[in-house]
């Protein structure tokens, strides 16, 4: 028969207190933050219901035996996601370290896909842009657990310059990695006449494939700038001069092949009644959009996507979003 002293250290009808611990307070919060116990394996092994292990932890904290510390850096990044989501009205921002070894690009489609993954849903028609991050994004994402129903649809019609991140490799890519339908846009992105425009998307194909792209819940993209390195000018979708003219109209970035100015504005001009996909207006009706794409150089054009309202979602690098705030 165990002694007084003893039995007072016991817990519920046959547990007793380990002997190196004061209280049934101090041996739960030992569990929980360091051996690292569910606070239900907690609760049976001390012999009380799980919510008493509950108040247990919670007076280990107000008693200052636990002592929780957010590290800096992270905190740092979650405080300017959330300055984000407020200054631009956002839905989610992920902010990623400041760079490393790694080239940003690879980074941002790592950290774009997990964003992705936990926004998918069953039943979803993903619509996929193209270009360097959206191809890192669809490299990278895989689903915790197979959803069905998904259907991934190229939202851009097809060109000939950049094979390696090109709208129908993205699309392809994406679909394979989390098992969904895939639809291809069976088009150019840049045809030679509005006529023929028009002709062509009155083929019966294409027209299921458009109301596709209308059906579409959820939709990935990138941002690009104007400059001279911009994917629109190196895929070869349009002349150096057309591109030229659409940044003397105070064109500022590029979304899937559409121009806007600094404050999100569309800018118009006469590659758009040419242009094959998606239209701003019918992006910016997507319920949830998200956008992955950071660089301190394409800082005016993300700016002038979110001042836009064309992204619910955003991915960018803790300098990119510094420069956003300020």
């Amino acid at each position: 028969m165990m002694d007084a002293a003893r039995a007072n250290r016991s817990i519920g009808e046959s547990v007793v207190l380990p002997a190196e611990f004061d209280d049934a307070v101090v041996w739960a919060a030992w569990l929980y933050y360091v051996d690292q116990l569910t606070q239900s394996d907690i609760a049976k092994m001390i012999g009380v219901s799980r919510a008493t292990i509950v108040n247990f932890l919670q007076e280990a904290r107000e008693r200052g035996l636990v002592s929780i510390r957010v590290n800096t850096e992270v905190g740092s990044r979650t405080g300017i996601a959330r300055r984000l989501k407020e200054k631009f009205g956002l839905e989610g921002a992920l902010v990623i370290p400041a760079a490393d070894a790694t080239p940003l690009v690879q980074r941002l489609g790592e950290a774009g896909a997990r964003l992705l993954a936990d926004m998918v849903q069953e039943g979803d028609t993903i619509g996929v842009a193209w270009g360097q991050t959206v191809l890192a994004v669809a490299d990278y994402i895989s689903l915790p657990e197979p959803l069905a129903g998904l259907t991934v649809v190229q939202v851009s019609g097809s060109s000939i310059g950049n094979p390696d991140f090109s709208p129908e490799f993205c699309t392809s890519l994406m679909s394979n990695r989390i098992h969904a339908r895939c639809v291809n846009l069976l088009a150019p992105a840049l045809l030679s006449t509005p006529a023929l425009k028009q002709q062509l998307l009155a083929e019966p194909v294409l027209v299921k494939q458009f109301e596709l792209i209308h059906s579409a819940n959820l939709i990935l993209f990138g941002v690009g700038d104007i400059g001279p390195q911009t994917l629109m000018r190196s895929a070869n979708i349009a002349s150096q001069e057309d591109i030229d003219l659409y940044e003397a109209n105070g064109a500022v970035a590029v979304l899937i092949c559409r121009f806007i100015d600094a404050d999100g504005n569309p800018v118009t001009g006469e590659l758009d009644d040419r242009m094959v996909g998606i239209e701003l207006n019918e992006l910016a009706q997507v319920p949830r959009r998200l956008c992955v794409a950071g660089g301190a150089f394409k800082v005016p054009a993300i700016r002038a996507t979110l001042k836009g309202g064309f992204a619910t979602h955003l991915v960018t690098d803790i300098t990119t979003a510094e420069m956003l705030l300020e």
